[in-house]
């Protein structure tokens, strides 16, 4: 069940999507928002990878000697989420952006 998001929390959400898609770089309160929304976007991956590592944890403890077997789909998942997990900035979607590149990330 989804938690109620306060107002001074949505305040600070970002109203962009996380790429510098259709922004003008010249127009400075929007290019940081594009920042930030890329930032937030890498944290929580990397949060997420995090959360699944702990989960990953307490069912290795609680498994024991058969964790290979009943932990296997932590254990994907978390190899999935490693693969992205990493926190790369912005700088490189900043400097190498093409206007008909709507990858996003």
């Amino acid at each position: 069940m989804p938690t109620p998001e306060s107002a001074a929390f949505l305040a600070r959400k970002p109203k962009v999507p996380p790429s510098f898609s259709g922004v003008d770089y010249d127009d400075t309160p929007r290019f940081k928002a594009a920042q930030d929304a890329i930032l937030r976007e890498q944290w929580v991956k990397c949060m997420m990878a995090r959360l699944i590592r702990e989960e990953l944890g307490k069912c290795y403890y609680r498994e024991g000697v058969g964790h290979l077997e009943k932990c296997g789909e932590l254990r994907e998942r978390y190899f999935a989420a490693l693969k992205e997990s990493r926190i790369k900035g912005y700088l490189f979607e900043q400097r190498n952006y093409l206007p008909g590149d709507e990858t996003g990330g």
